[in-house]
């Protein structure tokens, strides 16, 4: 399995934050069905103020620039992430025009 770690801001809204959180608990039913069916098996985020940190799981032929495309090619997906977008802004240093942003992996242990 192929593990993944990424990061974005919430707009410093507490309101705004509220939402979001209502969103995730309660997930479009298409937007699970598509993740799982592009290879992530795992996805869990958690929140620290404004910071978001996301960690998937996914098949090892999983392939971020092959898999995450065709997931974004449904309607619901395309929706979901316009709408989450409106949430979020990116983290200092990230590359402009970006979002969520890939995480660096510096230490595992595995028992």
């Amino acid at each position: 399995m192929k593990r993944y770690a990424m990061t974005v801001l919430l707009k410093d809204d507490p309101e705004l934050i509220r939402r979001y959180e209502d969103y995730h608990a309660n997930p479009w039913p298409e937007v699970n069905a598509g993740l799982l069916r592009a290879g992530i098996r795992r996805m869990y985020i958690y929140r620290f103020g404004r910071t978001l940190f996301m960690f998937m799981e996914t098949d090892d032929d999983f392939d971020m620039e092959r898999d995450l495309p065709t997931y974004m090619e449904h309607p619901r997906a395309q929706e979901w992430d316009a709408l989450m977008r409106t949430f979020q802004e990116t983290v200092p240093g990230a590359p402009p025009g970006s979002t969520w942003v890939a995480m660096k992996e510096i230490y595992t242990l595995e028992g």
